[in-house]
């Protein structure tokens, strides 16, 4: 697997967290994840679940689509 796809998904998540001035641990809140696993996605350590990435896109309050616009430039 390629982890360019993992690392860029995570740096996306974590701008819009960012956006939104929320600390790991208050996100993690309030999408009801723990706030380890979202430092692991962020890095890019993990590949997520569908469902997990529908439950992060609601609490950023953008669409799932909008996580993936960076990642069309990646090389697989």
């Amino acid at each position: 697997m390629n982890k360019d796809i993992l690392k860029a998904f995570g740096n996306q998540i974590r701008i819009e967290r960012n956006r939104l001035g929320l600390s790991q641990e208050d996100f993690a809140s309030l999408v009801g994840i723990h706030r380890t696993y979202i430092g692991v996605v962020e890095r890019g350590e993990k590949n997520i679940t569908l469902k997990n990435i529908q439950k992060i896109a609601t609490a950023l309050d953008i669409q799932i689509s909008q996580l993936f616009i960076e990642l069309e430039n990646i090389d697989g």
